[in-house]
């Protein structure tokens, strides 16, 4: 069976994790997080890549360039989740799920957290486990990549 290709897009400031508010975020890496969703990944036959940027722009041109060498993408926009347009946008405009994560439950945090600008163009979306969250994402998304092999057109 071919293996599964995901992209893991981690947004701004995820690169502070294990410094930037360990009571919200926990003391993990980015490191230590990739390393879980890599080893979480293998154990159910995929292979991801990852990427982390501070900017937008990035962002949408990493959604963008997605379809052309992976089946499926995870993304934690950070803080762009409640405020970025341009990314929805970016996600309605690709074919392959997008699967939103967050460490955190936004919903149990401020209110500007509570709103989700990507949630109704993503396949789904995990948050409040920590870094499961991206394992779990990754579990899902497998599932629906060889779902959609299976039934496919």
């Amino acid at each position: 069976m071919t293996a599964v290709r995901l992209l893991v897009i981690d947004g701004p400031n995820l690169n502070l994790l294990g410094v930037r508010e360990p009571t919200v975020y926990g003391t993990e890496t980015l490191e230590d997080v990739r390393r879980r969703v890599g080893e979480r990944a293998a154990s159910v036959g995929a292979a991801v890549t990852f990427e982390q940027t501070n900017s937008e722009a990035r962002v949408i041109e990493l959604l963008q360039r997605a379809p052309r060498s992976v089946d499926g993408v995870v993304l934690n926009a950070g803080a762009l989740t409640h405020t970025s347009y341009a990314i929805a946008d970016a996600i309605a405009a690709i074919t392959i799920p997008v699967v939103e994560v967050h460490l955190s439950n936004p919903a149990a945090r401020e209110p500007f957290r509570h709103r989700s600008t990507i949630a109704r163009v993503v396949a789904g979306s995990i948050a409040g486990f920590g870094p499961r969250s991206y394992e779990l994402a990754v579990l899902a998304l497998v599932e629906m990549v060889r779902e959609r092999v299976r039934v496919g057109p």
